[in-house]
């Protein structure tokens, strides 16, 4: 059966990079023949430098394909032009495998299809740029899934895992990608297109038949040499897999008993061909799953007692240590799932995850790890989780476990080059013990976490790889791989050899068969052209010219408009201490640098689930418009590898020109990259040295010239109402026709008591300051009514941002849009000045819009006003949270009727999700008798303040409300009403499907008034 994987995603839109100029004869016969994006210019190339790990090379450009014609046509020129070869997919790599000087070929954009599938042969056939969650979502309708479940899974593309041969949470039940891939279907260096697969069938003429004579060859006469070497344990993914190739000894990791020659592609991380398509063996879905957390009160414990754990049949046994917990504590996010996991105050945890069809039987072996675990000496240790809602909650925190490592902040951070040792599980503790022994030595500490069922930890040592890091990593490594050899484990158990670990194969595995590793290279790559350099002849993994931080790094001096000093710190590895901010050694930068490092290019942002992460790269799926490629573009801005203009660089503005600052990164990534912010830094350089358009401007100054157009509402509809005027207006401002206008009508505010007199009112404490924004008091004055009428009506004196003879108090968001910090941080002052005496009193500041009330609790923060900054966000709330807090507290008590309507359809502001202030929405709609809540499982609306209003973005404004917000708004019922608490987000709705959203409070206040809805 052929079907695409058109329904797992909408399709990228194509937008042609502008940096898309010729550069060099390969470029331009590349974009001549290809239909795909061609990369060549240097901010492109710096974004594909790196990957997950440490190590950075300038590729010499970079192919996105966009079909299997294609990716041949790149892999034909490239061997007619001489060029090295390296096939990328999500660059999750942390060991630098997808580095090198090399054309890149990334297939995750286009070549990411379903080519065939058999239910009930359990088997699918897939493209290699297609991620593993996303294979598994259309899998699951089926009651299947591909069980190779690593924790990038939201992210990394199959064919990057077959070149990894990853491994994941569940090995101990299903094995590794070597175990499951039955076939794959390659391009070789000299263009032949081959197909590999199970020995027993017979293998075709030529260029296939002659690679498995000669692999058979080459594995006979190293027989004894492999029964010497090779580590008898699961996890082992360095070199080649030479031992399956032995004729009279076969290996056979597939259920036919034979050996298979796509095998020898498994593990090879791209050195020996090109995948163009992979068939993958599936497994059927457990019905059900249940979760033990073993708590320990030592980390010792933990390693000594999981061989014995293991011996209940678990599916997966997953480490978290102590650091990975305080980390995730830190995570709003994270802390109510860590918290119900533990009991006491362990050093480690061990999730121990039973799965099958039976779910009394799962059960009884929770029983049974509790009886295990009281016998071992740890009764009460185990927290029962048969809820999936909870087991998935607490397996997103492990597997964000890499980046909630990284989240440290200060110059050290946990570096990868000895992380994935694997060793039997009976020495598991001593080995632990001993490697901690050896980091104290070299006063560090390791983080540890991952895969204890089979004896894999990840560990990872806490270096300054600016300074001293790099000698320090060879000591380690030396006496790491000591320890490994005397345990008779694996060096690399499962995230393969790259940069870090290559040079080590010949260490593990002798001369004899690393000469065999270069045998086999040459029989499939006689001109080292795919991947060069790695496995075979790697570079020293601490060849500094090679790394991210490589020798003469460093920031370009600069002072920032914002206050970056919090990631200006120091860490000491031993205790975990931190330096006051603004002690750390980003002094060119005062901490600006340091938090654009932060990101650890994990590639998380790529992720597609229904968080808020990056809805420009939901819509195009470049590297450009990822959360991971603008940090790495600003990153070669600060540190001057994109010249000296650093953030007033045209490849800054390009790589956010789509970024809507919708602040999902803030909240969703594990390292706390803050896009947003980042984005009004680089506006304001920009806009320091080459000004702003009158557009811009516009926009930046709408609360001061509102009041006007406020005055004469009738006339300005009526320019909007005739095409050709307004037409005319749009296309000349620079703004998209297809948009409706917002409307102004009469204020609000005007005539309401000011603050000055307000400030002097007695109500008993029950008062509130309502912040009517400029969208609320010159646009969508029913708002603002609605509000006062609800607040009243619980019984609040509502006090309003007015002073007299002046016009209203703003927050200011208009101006940093425009990179006008200034202007943005005088109108903060003129808040926080007015707003004193009603902070001074604790009276709550009460707002409807939430990317203008949540500028009080996040950007006002970072102007340099100390305490009345942070003294004013702590009483500044949303509207619906105020109402849930005051009902806690039990000092609210709102009459509400039932409405004439049975559905609320709700899309939450981004802001709102990024500040957790999204589920108080959900929650003050359920006071309503008889209304169903159904939020919609969004990103960005698209519309973003002005982005959407913009005519070069208005193509990106759709695609984002296409990808599901439009579509749940059109298949509501026909009574449903539609509440978006944001005003893009309602004119996006009205402009593209049609309907009339409203703000939660009319819907509050229409219930008050005993349901009406007009």
């Amino acid at each position: 059966m052929n079907m695409t994987s058109s329904s797992l995603l909408v399709k990228p839109i194509h937008l042609v990079p502008a940096q898309q100029r010729p550069t060099s004869p390969l470029s331009a016969l590349l974009r001549k023949e290809l239909r795909g994006d061609v990369l060549f210019d240097r901010a492109a190339r710096g974004r594909y430098a790196t990957d997950a790990s440490i190590y950075q090379i300038m590729p010499v450009g970079v192919v996105v394909p966009r079909d299997q014609a294609d990716l041949v046509r790149a892999l034909d020129i490239a061997r007619d032009q001489r060029v090295p070869v390296l096939a990328r997919g999500a660059g999750t790599s942390q060991c630098g495998q997808t580095v090198g000087e090399a054309l890149v070929i990334d297939t995750s954009k286009w070549l990411n299809n379903v080519v065939a599938f058999d239910a009930g042969a359990r088997t699918v056939t897939v493209e290699p740029g297609i991620v593993l969650d996303h294979l598994n979502a259309w899998l699951r309708p089926h009651g299947l899934w591909f069980p190779v479940d690593v924790s990038t899974g939201a992210q990394c593309t199959i064919g990057g895992m077959a070149g990894n041969n990853s491994c994941g949470s569940r090995s101990i039940a299903y094995g590794n990608m070597v175990h499951n891939v039955l076939a794959i279907d390659a391009v070789l260096a000299d263009g032949s297109d081959c197909h590999f697969g199970s020995l027993a069938q017979p293998v075709a003429a030529g260029r296939a038949e002659g690679i498995l004579h000669g692999l058979r060859r080459i594995a006979t006469r190293e027989r004894g040499e492999i029964a010497e070497r090779m580590p008898k344990v699961l996890r082992r993914v360095a070199g080649y897999n030479i031992d399956l190739f032995d004729c009279q000894n076969p290996r056979a990791y597939t259920d036919d008993g034979h050996a298979n020659l796509a095998h020898i592609l498994v593990g090879s991380e791209g050195t020996l061909a090109c995948s163009r398509q992979l068939t993958l063996k599936l497994a059927p879905l457990p019905a059900h799953k249940v979760l033990g957390v073993v708590n320990f009160p030592t980390f010792y414990q933990a390693m000594d007692l999981t061989q014995h754990i293991v011996t209940l049949q678990p599916v997966a046994v997953e480490l978290v240590d102590r650091t990975m917990i305080d980390l995730s504590m830190e995570n709003p996010a994270f802390r109510p799932v860590v918290e119900r996991a533990l009991a006491g105050d362990p050093q480690a945890i061990l999730l121990v995850e039973f799965a099958g069809d039976d779910r009394q039987a799962l059960l009884a072996q929770l029983d049974r790890l509790a009886e295990l675990m009281a016998d071992l000496g740890l009764p009460g240790s185990v927290v029962k989780m048969p809820e999936e809602k909870a087991q998935k909650a607490l397996w997103d925190v492990r597997k964000a476990g890499l980046n909630i490592m990284m989240s440290m902040k200060g110059d050290g951070k946990p570096v990868s080059f000895i992380e994935d040792c694997a060793v039997p599980l009976e020495h598991l503790a001593e080995y632990t013990r001993r490697l901690t022994e050896v980091f104290h030595k070299h006063e560090t500490e390791g983080t540890w976490y991952a895969h204890a069922s089979v004896g894999t930890l990840h560990v990872r040592p806490i270096l300054d790889m600016r300074r001293d890091g790099a000698l320090r990593m060879r000591e380690i490594a030396e006496e790491a791989a000591e320890l490994v050899r005397e345990y008779k484990g694996a060096y690399s158990g499962e995230h393969g050899d790259g940069l870090c670990r290559g040079e080590w194969v010949a260490w593990q595995y002798g001369p004899r068969i690393n000469a065999a590793f270069s045998e086999i290279k040459a029989l499939f790559d006689p001109d080292n052209r795919f991947n060069p350099d790695k496995i075979v002849r790697p570079p020293r993994m601490d060849a500094r010219e090679n790394f991210r931080f490589a020798p003469g790094y460093a920031a370009l001096p600069l002072t920032p408009a914002l206050d970056w000093s919090a990631w200006n710190v120091r860490r000491d590895p031993m205790t975990g201490a931190e330096t006051a901010p603004g002690t750390g050694n980003d002094s060119a930068t005062h901490g600006l640098a340091s938090a654009v490092e932060m990101c650890n290019n994990n590639g998380h942002c790529r992720k597609f689930d229904a968080g808020t992460m990056c809805p420009s790269y939901r819509v195009t799926k470049d590297e450009q418009h990822v959360t991971r490629g603008r940090a790495n573009t600003l990153r070669l801005a600060v540190t001057g590898q994109l010249g000296t203009d650093g953030l007033a660089s045209a490849e800054v503005k390009e790589a956010l020109d789509l970024c809507v600052s919708c602040k999902g990164c803030k909240r969703d990534c594990p390292t706390g990259v803050d896009m947003a912010k980042f984005k009004i830094e680089a506006r304001h350089a920009w806009t320091r040295r080459h000004g702003i358009s009158l557009r811009e401007r516009m926009v930046a100054f709408l609360p001061r010239y509102a009041p006007a157009p406020s005055r004469v509402p009738g006339l300005l509809a009526l320019a909007d109402r005739l095409p050709g005027v307004s037409g005319w207006i749009k296309r000349a401002l620079g703004f998209a026709p297809q948009r409706s206008l917002p409307r102004f009508t009469a204020p609000f505010l005007a005539g309401r008591r000011s603050t000055a007199t307000a400030a002097g009112s007695k109500a008993d404490g029950r008062e509130v300051l309502l912040f009517v924004d400029t969208f609320s008091n010159y646009m969508e004055p029913d708002n603002a009514r609605a509000a006062q009428a609800v607040l009243e009506a619980a019984g609040y004196t509502v006090h309003f941002n007015t002073r007299a003879g002046e016009r209203p108090l703003c927050c200011g968001r208009t101006f940093l849009a425009a990179g006008l910090v200034d202007q943005a941080k005088a109108e903060a002052r003129r808040l926080l000045d007015t707003l004193r005496p009603f902070v001074e009193r604790g009276v709550p500041v009460v707002g409807l819009e939430p990317s203008c009330l949540l500028s009080l609790r996040d950007e006002f923060l970072g102007y340099g006003y100390g305490d009345e900054a942070r003294q004013l966000a702590s009483l500044s709330f949303l509207f619906e949270e105020f109402l849930v807090r005051e009902r806690q507290a039990g000092r609210l008590a709102l009459p509400l009727r039932p409405l004439q309507v049975s559905e609320a359809i709700v899309h939450g502001h981004c802001h709102q999700k990024a500040f957790d202030a999204f589920t108080p929405v959900q929650t003050v709609l359920g006071w309503i008798p008889g209304l169903k809540v159904a939020p919609v499982e969004s990103s960005c609306c698209g519309m973003a303040g002005s982005f959407g209003y913009e005519a070069e973005h208005f193509e990106a404004s759709q695609a984002m409300a296409e990808l599901s917000l439009l579509p749940a708004v059109r298949r509501r019922a026909g009574d449903a009403i539609v509440v978006a608490d944001g005003t893009s987000c309602r004119h996006q709705i009205r402009d593209g499907a049609q309907a009339e959203p409203m703000h939660v409070a009319r819907v509050l206040a229409m219930a008050l008034e005993g349901g009406n809805h007009d």
